[in-house]
């Protein structure tokens, strides 16, 4: 909502502009009345809307075209002041007034107007029939007020107006042409009620419909009051209410209702709180939370952040499958004003038989978005409504800051839950399906995939010392000349090379020599398609010698054409190393070492997806 509010008025001379201005400070007529009243601010705490409110007066005498211009330009809503007894002024509305303020204000940004008709105490009569045709054919209008500065009839009510105005307009909500809420808002109202709607039934039950009572105006409704809602809908709406619960039909002809009667404040103050402006348009300070994050640190969701998507996913998978199909995730995504996955997605995460995103594989995703751009993260959750599902204060909230990783380092212990490894090797080395095998997929389900759905990441956890990390595997390409900062930086690096080509290796060697000889990032070699015959490296040394004499562990056979699932070893040894990366070369070449890695893998991969079916069976 606005900070403060900016009240012009306007009219003929002699209309009563200034006394309006006395009468409604000084709470009297005044005797004697100057051709212009100073500008006049009204405290916050005196208003009914609780915001700073300038009124400005305007005088022909006194003020050049120029200043006047330059007053419409500033004012958040004008008030044109016409006599009731002087049938001239009123027609200056619609021939002078109406055309002047719209040649000075922006076309896309129309400032609200209000009709004033003053000196009601002179006439017996009212003007309501001359003006209701003027505000019929200028949309701008949002009401008319007849009034008195002589005797201060409705002079309070003409300053509240012209403040609900700006603060609860009408003009974006309703057309009183068509008697209809427009587009936007019922798209805004369309979300607001599928945020709300918890269990995604389509209906806002009582426990529902109170969460969203108490979340909007902190205040819960009684259960005849919610019993009374209901029973108005049903009166004028045969499916607005179903299985007692509120539809979204019901729900937004209850906002419909609010507006017609005037109350359009319940309306805004329900768009303001899920976040919308004054045009409807989601608030930028809403979708993007400030957040700060130091150089050398990573950003990841917290429990609170993993919780509600948890519970989103548990929404939308109807068929309790543990994966979404392309109809539930369209639902899930319906809160968005766009599609944020492409079908790359379903080949960054693991996907069930059928290709569709799993309940890890979800997860999965929302880790790599928040790792990788974070504000892109605070903006899906804000359409997902998390600081208000959440009961938080914005979604920055739900994003963990790591501390420096130098710190890390110092302590040789990390409190990092996701850990990046940048994988290098030569076009045709075997990259692309080292990713894809650490989703679980051999190379004949790899054959399948399209080259325009392709991703250059992949995302999984593993297990270390029986503690669920994610890996986070990215795909760097193959431009020896042109490696960016991004690409060099990572917690592990992995060097893949094809053993059945021998100009395979010398790539590796020349990345590693050239960017990570003397960096305090660890690596590992990769020995891929280690199912074909080997063929001797035409280096200077052999990969195993390189290795030695760089310190780093003997290169690592690796092969995704296989029967079943790859085999994930590698990719705990690689998790394990990036967690700890000041553990000695001796510790490294340990084979026991490894085999507590992969032993406290597999056993807690098995209790994993054991435990999360455990808690699918009570749903």
């Amino acid at each position: 909502m606005r900070k403060d509010v900016r009240i012009l008025l306007v009219g003929e001379p002699n209309v009563g502009k200034t006394s309006l201005i006395m009468s409604l400070v000084s709470e009297e007529f005044p005797e004697v009345v100057p051709y212009r009243a100073e500008e006049i601010t009204i405290p916050a705490d005196v208003t009914p809307e609780r915001v700073p409110t300038h009124i400005v007066d305007y005088s022909e005498a006194e003020q050049t075209d120029e200043q006047l211009f330059q007053e419409i330009s500033k004012a958040n809503v004008i008030c044109i002041v016409y006599s009731v007894n002087n049938k001239k002024s009123i027609e200056k509305v619609t021939s002078h007034w109406i055309p002047l303020i719209t040649e000075n204000t922006d076309k896309d940004s129309r400032v609200p107007l209000i009709l004033v008709g003053n000196k009601s105490d002179l006439v017996e009569h009212s003007s309501m029939e001359t003006i209701l045709p003027i505000m019929n054919q200028n949309s701008e209008i949002e009401t008319c007020v007849e009034c008195s500065a002589k005797n201060l009839k409705n002079i309070s009510e003409l300053f509240y107006y012209a403040q609900k105005a700006v603060l609860h307009p009408t003009g974006p909500l309703y057309c009183p042409e068509k008697k209809d809420m427009k587009p936007l808002c019922v798209k805004a109202l369309t979300r607001i009620f599928k945020v709300s709607d918890l269990n995604n039934d389509g209906i806002l039950n009582d426990n529902e419909l109170n969460f969203f009572q108490r979340t909007c105006f902190n205040t819960p409704l009684e259960p005849q009051a919610l019993e009374d809602v209901k029973n108005v809908v049903r009166k004028n709406l045969n499916d607005g209410v179903c299985d007692n619960g509120l539809t979204l039909k019901g729900f937004l002809f209850l906002h419909t209702l609010f507006i017609q009667r005037g109350r359009h404040e319940t309306t805004w103050t329900v768009l303001r709180r899920f976040g919308y402006d004054d045009d409807l348009e989601l608030n930028q300070d809403y979708l993007f939370p400030p957040l700060k994050i130091p150089p050398d640190c990573t950003t990841e969701l917290n429990h609170n952040a993993y919780l509600f998507l948890q519970s989103v996913f548990d929404k939308h998978d109807k068929d309790r499958d543990c994966a979404l199909s392309p109809d539930e995730l369209k639902d899930l995504f319906d809160v968005f004003p766009y599609m944020p996955w492409g079908p790359d997605v379903n080949n960054t995460v693991c996907t069930n038989d059928q290709g569709w995103i799993t309940y890890q594989g979800y997860l999965s995703q929302w880790t790599l978005t928040t790792y990788l751009d974070v504000q892109r993260c605070l903006e899906y959750l804000g359409y997902l409504g998390y600081s208000i599902i959440a009961e938080q204060e914005s979604q920055a909230s739900g994003i963990t800051v790591t501390r420096d990783k130098r710190i890390d380092l110092q302590k040789k212990q990390t409190q990092r839950n996701v850990f990046r490894c940048n994988v290098f090797g030569d076009t045709g080395s075997g990259k692309s399906g080292f990713l894809q095998a650490f989703l679980g997929r051999n190379l004949m389900r790899q054959k399948t995939i399209r080259e325009e759905h392709r991703s250059y990441y992949a995302i999984s956890t593993t297990y270390v010392y029986g503690q669920e990390k994610y890996l986070l595997l990215h795909e760097v390409f193959p431009d020896f000349d042109y490696l960016s900062d991004a690409d060099v930086a990572c917690d592990i690096v992995c060097l893949v090379y094809d053993i059945s080509n021998p100009y395979s290796f010398e790539y590796c060697a020349k990345v590693f020599k050239q960017y990570f000889m003397d960096s305090k990032t660890p690596c590992m070699m990769i020995a891929a398609k280690s199912d074909l015959p080997e063929i001797k490296q035409m280096y200077g040394f052999s990969p195993l010698e390189f290795c030695r004499r760089h310190k780093m562990p003997p290169p690592q056979s690796f092969t995704c054409n296989t029967a079943a699932a790859p085999s994930r070893d590698i990719y705990t040894k690689l998790t394990t190393m990036a967690m700890y990366p000041h553990v000695s070369q001796a510790d490294l070449k340990n084979s026991t070492f490894w085999l507590r890695m992969s032993v406290g893998a597999t056993v807690f991969a098995v209790l994993g997806f054991a435990m999360y079916r455990v808690l699918l069976k009570p749903r």
